[in-house]
């Protein structure tokens, strides 16, 4: 009688969960983040010198990309500004959460950033156009939406500014996206320019009381945050800086006083290296 083996099949047991887990590896490629590309202050100058200036639309669409820069403020909050929250004399937005879309629905001022005075000279007459060209008041939207029309055979159209605000901030990213195209640049959005802002001030706050009121500007509570989520060092500034320090002599600060400082941004964020 033939006697046949009895072969044994060792095979994952798909019904526990560990099996489906990525590996340590695997986990970290997943994790990966790609540099996004941050615009330059220089490139954004650059596509507001490009934007057409003809229509109100495009005096409109000018501004809102110049108060992005001045202010860093979130698109869904520029959506729902009025013009009482913009102070061109004391250059200043007050984002009160009662009216504006801020995240968190956090009120905070935000003074407008050293980025030009070409820049600041763009909202300055932006608002002005509102205020005595278009009659706006107070209450009225800072960025009106588009007004949009039938023509005499009944077919949809653009008809000038509305005194509507729009209801999110898909527009003002298609502004971005049409402005940065049109001055032949790689699209850029409106939150990327926050991360423009934030590496500015790294490099030209020179104190930590200095560069905790520029995080505050941003509507950070906290200086880490605008260090770990906005100030990441783009790929050629770090090489540039990774040579500077190779070619510097450290001369005067002890190691130990480096240590404490480096200690002392770990824990609570408060300080920056000169």
């Amino acid at each position: 009688m033939a006697q046949h083996a009895t072969r044994l099949s060792i095979a994952p047991d798909l019904r526990r969960p560990e099996y489906f887990a990525l590996s340590d590896k695997e986990a970290r490629i997943a994790k990966a983040a790609l540099e996004r590309p941050v615009p330059t202050i220089e490139q954004i100058q650059h596509v507001l010198q490009n934007m057409p200036a003809v229509t109100d639309i495009d005096l409109r669409n000018r501004a809102v990309v110049a108060f992005t820069l001045l202010t860093g403020a979130r698109d869904g909050a520029i959506a729902s500004l009025k013009l009482k929250h913009v102070d061109v004399v004391e250059r200043k937005v007050v984002q009160d959460a009662r009216e504006v879309r801020t995240k968190f629905s956090k009120t905070f001022t935000t003074w407008f950033f050293p980025v030009g005075d070409d820049v600041l000279q763009l909202v300055v007459d932006w608002v002005e156009h509102l205020v005595t060209e278009k009659l706006f008041g107070p209450v009225d939207p800072l960025f009106p939406a588009t007004e949009v029309v039938q023509d005499q055979y009944h077919l949809f159209q653009t008809g000038g500014l509305s005194r509507a605000h729009w209801s999110n901030a898909t527009p003002i990213r298609g502004i971005f996206k049409e402005a940065f195209t049109g001055a032949g640049l790689p699209y850029a959005n409106p939150h990327s320019v926050r991360k423009t802002l934030a590496q500015l001030g790294e490099r030209l706050c020179r104190t930590p009381e200095e560069f905790k009121a520029w995080s505050q500007n941003l509507g950070h509570e906290q200086v880490l945050t605008t260090f770990s989520s906005y100030g990441q060092v783009g790929a050629d500034r770090q090489a540039e800086l990774i040579r500077w320090v190779g070619q510097r002599q450290v001369t005067s600060r002890p190691k130990a006083e480096l240590i404490d400082r480096m200690i002392q941004v770990l824990q609570d964020g408060k300080y920056i290296f000169e």
